[in-house]
């Protein structure tokens, strides 16, 4: 629950303590069913240390997949459902792995003395992007889903991090502090065409693209507090889904882009909830005393 080497998450762990922010939003207090169906996997501190835990949609069946006293964090499912990549710095430095979806099988794909996080999934599976400082800055980066050919995509002095790709594999959204302070940018698949996407004096980070691709949720601390925003994809529309005095970050789509998972401790501590996309019908789904957070909704 950490997204820990992560640069954009220096300012999630100072203003959200990494991870978890909350947030109602948008409209109305009242609790809605959620659709049965799914998993969400997440991170938790539960059981001592920083564990990838996977729930069904409804937060039953929560059930711990990594089992270490190292730090696990930062899921993110593979296109097929079948894997999740994570970090982990049970090798003594952070590193990205993978793993079945029932947690066996863990592999580690990066093998870097570097600082390496937020791993993401191609849609076609064939690729994970994630943020490395072994160049001497965070940058974004992609490799071969078995972890060959590791390419620096960003190559710039400024800290760059939280890659996410868009829904035909064309895109990656990411942030980065190049314009001063930490903002949301998109670029091609192949690292050209960088281009900044919001553009204030506040700080913007961990863009996640709905599934059809036309819109951006990300997190801001824009009205004074971190809360989850959401965007369309060429950065117009930028909107406060959660509207509230507590901190909210972090947040993942459900599959067909009618609902938004995201971390807040508007309860008092950091628990995953869900919300409908326009911010209503919001829902504590963890419900437990430790910190949960970082979201990522299977496919």
């Amino acid at each position: 629950m950490v997204k820990t080497a992560n640069v954009a998450i220096a300012f999630l762990f100072v203003v959200c303590l990494a991870v978890p922010l909350a947030a109602c939003g948008g409209g109305g207090g009242e609790e809605e069913p959620i659709p049965a169906g799914g998993k969400i996997a997440f991170s938790s501190d539960r059981d001592g240390s920083y564990e990838i835990y996977v729930m069904n949609v409804d937060g039953s069946a929560q059930t711990n997949l990594t089992n270490s006293p190292a730090t696990d964090d930062s899921a993110n499912w593979s296109p097929d459902g079948s894997r999740i990549a994570f970090v982990s710095n049970r090798d003594g430095n952070f590193e990205v792995y993978v793993m079945k979806a029932d947690g066996s099988g863990k592999t580690n794909l990066t093998d870097n003395p570097a600082a390496d996080s937020s791993a993401a999934w191609s849609p076609d599976g064939s690729r994970i992007a994630f943020t490395s400082n072994r160049d001497g800055n965070f940058e974004v980066y992609v490799m071969n889903a078995d972890g060959t050919d590791q390419t620096n995509l960003t190559n710039n002095p400024a800290a760059e991090a939280d890659p996410a790709w868009s829904p035909d594999g064309s895109r990656l959204a990411f942030d980065s502090d190049r314009d001063g302070n930490l903002q949301v940018y998109v670029m091609n698949a192949d690292g050209s065409g960088q281009t900044r996407l919001t553009n204030n004096t506040f700080i913007d980070v961990v863009p996640t693209w709905s599934p059809d691709g036309s819109r951006i949720s990300f997190t801001s601390d824009r009205d004074g507090n971190a809360e989850v925003y959401v965007m369309n994809a060429d950065g117009t529309g930028q909107t406060n889904l959660t509207n509230n005095p507590a901190r909210e970050s972090i947040s993942t789509w459900s599959p067909d882009g009618s609902r938004i998972a995201f971390t807040s401790d508007r309860d008092g501590n950091y628990e995953i909830y869900v919300m409908n996309a326009d911010g209503s019908g919001l829902t504590n789904l963890t419900n437990n005393p430790a910190a949960d957070g970082v979201p990522a909704w299977s496919p």
